[in-house]
C-alpha cells in the first residue's frame, strides 16, 4: 500500500551556523539538528599570510557568518536577526573554500588555490568548480552561480522579481539580431499596456537603439533587463502580423510569475487532448498545478501535452508531485521519484544537513497534506514539449517517470541536461548554488549531462539521451496552446500517426544578455538564473 507521505511546511533558509537550503528554517526554532550559535571567530593567520595550506581544510563552520560587510536589522525570511559577525573578506573566501571540499560534488576537481589571493568572494567562488567536460565537448558544470540573498527569498517564495512580465527569446543574438517575446505573464506591465505585448512580437529598438545591427548593447540589455522596479523604458515593437511597427513605454515593477498557464484542451477524432504550460518550479506553483490537474479531470481528457519548454527548473519536490499527479498511485507505488547522490565523501548522509540519505518519493500530498488529485488518463504517458532551457527539475519529471515506465514523449529539442541540484547557501548576504548532487530515477539512471533529445534529432549537434518523440523548433508565429503551434502540432500527429514532421529543432543551451555567447536555431529564452535550476527542498 501506498504510504502517504506528509510534507514539511517550507520555511525559507535561515543563514545561521549551517547553510540549510533545502528551504526549512536551520536554527531559531528549526527542525535541523544544528546549533542555532555563531561560530567563535577563526584563530587569525600568521602576519603577512592568508593561512592557507594546500590541501588542507578548516571545517567550513569556522568560517559562517563571517562577514567584511556585516548586515543589521531582521533577515526577511526568518524574522530573525542577521546572524552576521564581523570578519573580513578572507574569513568569507575560506568559508566558501571549505564548504565547496565538503560539499560540491566534483570536490575533487577543483585547483586549491590561495584563498587570500582573492578580494572579491564572488570572484573566488567561480574558481571553486570542475573544468572537466561532458562528452559531448560541453562544461560539465554550466550551474554554478551566486543570487543576493533578499533576491533569491523574494523570486523563490513568490516567484517575484524585477521586470516587465514578458520573456525574451533570443533567436539571434548577434547582428542581425532577432529578439521577440516568448510569453508573458498576467498583470504585469506587458500585458497592461492599451495593446498588450504578445508571444511573436519583435522588439526593433530599446530605449532609441536599434536592436537588430546596433552596438549600444548596453543600452539595449539595459532597457531589457531593468535592474529594478521603477525603470521606464521605450521599446519600439513590432507585433506578429503586423506590418508596422509601434512605440511603448514599458516601467518595471515586482513582477510574480504565474508559472501555471493556458490550461484548456483539443477535440480530435482519437479523443481529447488536454494541454498545460508550466513555467516554474516556484512555491506558488503547487496550488496552481492542483487547480491545473482538477481542471483538465473535468474536460476528460484522455492524453496530456505538458509544454515545459521554458522552464529551468527550481524546487524538486514541486517535480515530484507533478509526476505523481500525472504517474498516478498505481505506477509509483512504493517506488523512489529520485534518488539523490552526493560526492564519496558523504556515501550514507546528507552533508548539508546531515540526514541519512533516502530517496525522494512521490509526493501524493500537498505541503498543507492534502491528498494530490491524478489525472484520469486511459494511458498512462504524456507527451512533453521541450527546449534547451527545459532544465533540471523539469528533467527531473521526464527522467522518473521513464523510471516507473510512464511512456514519455519528446516533442521539441534537446533539453539542457542537468541531472544536478544545489542547497542554495546564504553567506553574508549572498546565496551560492553550487553543485552538491545528482539525481538518478528508480532504475538508477540520471546520466543525461547532454539532457534529453527526440529520437530523430541531427546526429551533427548535440544528442543527449534519446527519448521518442519529434525534433521541432520553437514556432514563433502561433500561440502557446494553439494546436497550430509547431510543437503542440507535432505531438498531436505523433499521437496519431507515430510519425514525426521534418526536424526542425536542433539547438543549444545560451546566455542571458546580449555581447555574451548565445546562439539556437529555436531560441534562447532569457530568465532569471535560478530558474535554470533544481532547488532542493528537504521534506
Amino acid at each position: 500500500m501506498w504510504k502517504v507521505e506528509r510534507i514539511r511546511p517550507i520555511r525559507i533558509l535561515q543563514p545561521c551556523f549551517v547553510a540549510l537550503f533545502a528551504l526549512t528554517a536551520a536554527c531559531g526554532g528549526g527542525s535541523s539538528g544544528f546549533s542555532g550559535t555563531s561560530p567563535p571567530p577563526p584563530p587569525p593567520p600568521p602576519p603577512g599570510g592568508s593561512g592557507w595550506q594546500p590541501g588542507v581544510f578548516l571545517d567550513w563552520s569556522t568560517f559562517r557568518n563571517l562577514c567584511q560587510d556585516p548586515r543589521s536589522g531582521t533577515d526577511p525570511a526568518t524574522g530573525q536577526p542577521f546572524p552576521d559577525i564581523q570578519g573580513a573578506t578572507l574569513d568569507e573566501n575560506n568559508f566558501l573554500r571549505s564548504y565547496s571540499n565538503d560539499t560540491y560534488l566534483w570536490y575533487d576537481e577543483i585547483v586549491d588555490q590561495d584563498p587570500g589571493l582573492f578580494d572579491d568572494p564572488l570572484v573566488y567562488f567561480e574558481e571553486l568548480r570542475t573544468t572537466v567536460l561532458t562528452p559531448s565537448g560541453t562544461p560539465k558544470d554550466k550551474f554554478h552561480f551566486t543570487v543576493p540573498s533578499d533576491e533569491w527569498f523574494q523570486l523563490s517564495q513568490s516567484g517575484v522579481s524585477a521586470g516587465y512580465g514578458a520573456t525574451w527569446a533570443l533567436l539571434s543574438p548577434a547582428p542581425p539580431r532577432e529578439i521577440a517575446v516568448a510569453y508573458t505573464d498576467p498583470n504585469t506591465p506587458a500585458t497592461n499596456l492599451p495593446v498588450p505585448l504578445a508571444r511573436g512580437a519583435r522588439i526593433l529598438s530599446v530605449d532609441g537603439v536599434d536592436v537588430i545591427n546596433g552596438t549600444d548593447v548596453d543600452t539595449i540589455n539595459g532597457g531589457l533587463f531593468p535592474a529594478g522596479p521603477g525603470e521606464t523604458h521605450e521599446l519600439e515593437v513590432l507585433d506578429l502580423g503586423s506590418q508596422t511597427s509601434r512605440i511603448v513605454q514599458l516601467t518595471s515593477a515586482e513582477v510574480t510569475s504565474a508559472p501555471v498557464q493556458n490550461v484548456g484542451f483539443v477535440d480530435t477524432p482519437t479523443g481529447r487532448v488536454g494541454y498545460m504550460l508550466f513555467n516554474d518550479h516556484i512555491l506558488t506553483a503547487e496550488n496552481a498545478l492542483v487547480n491545473a490537474v482538477n481542471q483538465l479531470n473535468t474536460f476528460g481528457i484522455d492524453d496530456l501535452v505538458l509544454d515545459i519548454r521554458y522552464n529551468g527548473g527550481g524546487f524538486l519536490f514541486i517535480a515530484s508531485q507533478l509526476a505523481y499527479m500525472i504517474g498516478g498511485p498505481a505506477q509509483t507505488a512504493g517506488l523512489p521519484f529520485e534518488t539523490l547522490q552526493f560526492n564519496d565523501q558523504h556515501p550514507i548522509t546528507d552533508p548539508v544537513t546531515g540526514q541519512p540519505l533516502q530517496p525522494t518519493p512521490f509526493y501524493n500530498v500537498t505541503t498543507d497534506g492534502a491528498s494530490l488529485p491524478v489525472l484520469d488518463l486511459p494511458i498512462r504517458r504524456v507527451f512533453v514539449l521541450t527546449g534547451p532551457g527545459t532544465c533540471s527539475a523539469s528533467e527531473s519529471i521526464m527522467n522518473s517517470l521513464r523510471g516507473v515506465d510512464v511512456e514519455v514523449i519528446q516533442i521539441g529539442s534537446t533539453t539542457c541536461g542537468k541531472p544536478y541540484g544545489f542547497y542554495p547557501t546564504d553567506n553574508c548576504g549572498t546565496t551560492y548554488f553550487t553543485i552538491q548532487f545528482r539525481g538518478v530515477n528508480a532504475k538508477n539512471f540520471g546520466d543525461f549531462t547532454d539532457g534529453f533529445s527526440p529520437e530523430n534529432t541531427d546526429p551533427t549537434g548535440i544528442v543527449g539521451t534519446v527519448v521518442p518523440g519529434c525534433s521541432i523548433g520553437d514556432d514563433f508565429s502561433s500561440q502557446l496552446g494553439d494546436p497550430t503551434e509547431a510543437r503542440f502540432a507535432a505531438a498531436m500527429q505523433y499521437r496519431d500517426t507515430g510519425t514525426c514532421p521534418a526536424a526542425t529543432g536542433a539547438g543549444s543551451p545560451g546566455m542571458s544578455k546580449l555581447g555574451l555567447p548565445a546562439a539556437s536555431s529555436d531560441g534562447i529564452v532569457v530568465k532569471n538564473p535560478l530558474l535554470t535550476n533544481r532547488i532542493l527542498r528537504r521534506p
